[in-house]
Parts: structure tokens; sequence; C-alpha cells
């Protein structure tokens, strides 16, 4: 028998707006999405009210709901995973700080086993082979040059679920590193770094040349730019450094940048100014959310630094860094759009962009016919309204409030 839940409203993909738009679900995928004169079925009353996007997806998040997903707990970090489905991120990498070989270890396989749940898509590294002067929210002491031999280490416990990972294009060894990060097709991120544009340059060059190579699986073809402006250099009129190298590969679509658009790491008018130079489908917007997202101001820490959150800005207590966001990516769409990109622009990078980056396409960040039942519902200001995972409500929503008539449901 069938059981299809039918959402109508306007559909907003990062490759349509249909004023008025339809779609059906049913088994976990979606059976149609289209515009409602089009639908085969009943598809209730129009609702201009309500927005009905592809969940959201986010490359680079460290937790949530009082946990990190450096802390090595499984129950911890599946919570922080739930809270960031029910808020919109159906689908997301699990971030890891800097740590020692044994944490990062056992980090990786817990991480492990939640992908193998489906509860994360996979891992990102984002160190420890970082620099020191662009250390950020990283503990110093626990950085290291890049080492081909400890990755072997970290990809063995990972298996296939370590999908990214950040390093300085700078440091002795990163190029042996690349070349083994994407011979595996696991995507490099240019990150805390203080490179100079030539090096910055060729780091990306160098990681989309071996994603290319026909051994490559994964669907994963273009390296990412990690939180581009922030950990890094200003750009600067002689020395633009990676900033201007990111911006470069990027406009020339070789490259994906990350954009924590949150209001906090980012002025307005640098968000618009990105999306002007580079175009929505270079830019993947992330969170670098911490373990206070969806929590109050306090105390928290986010792998072994403590942080204080203070008017939702989390900063490490003993060096004042920013230490991550407090904001979710539905969030950041939001706060996108208020910055003067259009609806759709900021969808894209939130949903196929960097679902193209995990070699996901096929599955997540849109809705099509065959895809995962993977939609997010908002109102006319972008508040959340319901989330759909898979073809499962999962912010507790009565499946009657959403559904807005008679589906084909033969009960």
């Amino acid at each position: 028998m069938s059981d299809e839940l039918v959402l109508r409203g306007r559909l907003v993909t990062g490759s349509r707006d249909v004023a008025d738009g339809v779609v059906a679900v049913d088994g976990g995928l979606v059976t149609y999405a289209g515009p409602a004169s089009e639908y085969p079925g009943s598809a209730g009353p129009a609702d201009t009210g309500r927005i009905l996007l592809p969940g959201l997806v986010d490359l680079h998040c460290h937790g949530a709901l009082g946990s990190d997903f450096s802390g090595g707990s499984l129950e911890a970090s599946q919570s922080a995973a739930r809270y960031l489905h029910s808020r919109g991120t159906t689908t997301l990498l699990a971030s890891l700080v800097s740590g020692s070989p044994e944490s990062l270890v056992r980090n990786l396989m817990v991480l492990r086993n939640m992908a193998g749940e489906g509860m994360i898509a996979g891992s990102h590294l984002e160190g420890p082979f970082l620099a020191a002067a662009q250390c950020g929210a990283h503990d110093p002491s626990l950085l290291r040059e890049p080492d081909p031999a400890l990755v072997t280490k970290l990809l063995d416990a990972a298996g296939p679920t370590l999908a990214s990972m950040t390093l300085a294009a700078e440091l002795p060894g990163a190029s042996a590193v690349v070349d083994l990060l994407a011979s595996r097709g696991i995507v490099p991120s240019l990150g805390h770094t203080a490179a100079d544009t030539a090096a910055a340059a060729e780091f990306l060059e160098q990681a989309a040349a071996g994603l290319a190579a026909p051994t490559n699986r994964t669907g994963r073809f273009r390296p990412t730019v990690t939180h581009l402006f922030n950990a890094m250099p200003s750009l600067h009129h002689r020395s633009p450094g990676p900033v201007a190298a990111g911006l470069s590969a990027a406009r020339n679509g070789n490259t994906v940048v990350e954009l924590i658009a949150d209001g906090v790491h980012l002025a307005a008018e640098t968000i618009k100014l990105v999306f002007d130079l580079v175009g929505a489908a270079n830019i993947a917007l992330v969170t670098d959310s911490m373990a206070a997202t969806g929590l109050a101001d306090g105390h928290y820490r986010l792998g072994s630094l403590a942080v204080t959150v203070d008017q939702g800005i989390a900063r490490v207590d003993s060096t004042g860094a920013i230490a991550g966001g407090t904001a979710t990516l539905l969030d950041v769409v939001r706060t996108t759009v208020a910055a003067g990109v259009p609806l759709q622009d900021a969808v894209l990078a939130a949903t196929a962009v960097p679902a193209d980056v995990l070699g996901w396409s096929s599955r997540a960040g849109d809705l099509r016919a065959g895809m995962r039942a993977d939609v997010v519902v908002v109102d006319a200001e972008l508040a959340l309204a319901g989330v759909l995972r898979r073809g499962e409500w999962v912010n507790g929503l009565e499946r009657s409030s959403l559904n807005p008539g008679p589906s084909n449901s033969k009960d």
C-alpha cells in the first residue's frame, strides 16, 4: 500500500524556483518534485506562506547541544547529529579539531560507526597539519608537520568514511599528503594557512588534478578552501595570499570556498562580495558549529581548549580567538539572504554545492524523483516549520500539520 506524503508550497532548490510546487514522498524517497499543476495526484490547497527546500548539507561542523565530535563519545556525538538534523541539516560531515594521533584514531572510529548508521555522511579532519601562526581555535601544542605515515594510520581508522582534510599548503610535506589524500578520493582543503598566493594556488591545482585522476571513484572532484578569510592572512594589495588564490580558483570552477556566513565570522558585505565574484555554484555555506550550538551562552570546550560563549560568539579563553560558530546552517542561509544574496543562490550554496563536494549529488542536495526524501519546510521569513529526513519527520511535528490535504494514500 502507498503511504505517500504530499507537501505543497513554493519549491526552491539550487536549480529552480517554483511558485506553487509539490514534493511527494514515499518509502524514504522523493517520488515527485515540481509544479503543482503537473502533479498527477491530489495536492491539496495552495499554501503561499510555505517554502520547501532540499535538506541542507554542512561540510564543516564540530558539534552541537553541548557535545563536541572531538570528545570521543558515541552517545554525545549522536545527540549532536540528531539536533543538527532536526534544525534542517540532514546531511553533514562531523569535523574533528587537531588532536593527538591516538585521540584522532579513536574519534575517527566513533564517527565511522555513525556513518555506518547513516547519521553522518562521513568525517572531516581539520588538522593537525596546520600553521601555528594561523591556528585559530586549535591547540598549538597539538600541531605537527604533514606526515604521510600518520595520514595512512588515520585512513585505516576511518575506512571509507573520511571525506575531507584541512591542511596548510606551506608546511614541509604538505604536497605528499595532498597526493595521498587525492589518490584515495579524499578532498584536500586549504586552511589555517599562512601560504603566499603562489603556494596556495599550487596546492589547489595539485589537489584538483589528483581528484580528477581516473582512479578516483568517489565522485569528489574539487578541493575546498576551509572557511575563506578566517584563519589565513587578510587580502592585501601587495600580498594577496591564500584569499586571492582561493577566489581565483573558485571563479574558474576548480575549487569550492567555504563561507561561515553567520554574521560573526564575515561581514554581510563580504558575503555578498564573494557571491558576486565567484558565483553560488562555487561556494559552500558552512557553520563551523561547536558544542554551544542550540544552547545558551556559557562555558564549553572545543577539543582540548576551554571556550566561552557570550552573546552567541564563541572565543577561546586563553587567546580570544573565535572558536567556531553557534549558528545552524538554516541560520546561515537566513543571514546570507539578509546580506543581499538571492534565496536560490543561498540554497544552492547550502545544498547542491556541498553535496557535489561529497560526491553525493545523486542522493542529497536537491529535490528530484528518486532522491532521498530530505526536505526542510520554512515560512516566508525562513523560520523553520519542519524537517523531513529520509522520509521521516525528525523534529516532532505532526504529519497532519504539514500535509495540506489528501494524498494518494490507500490507507
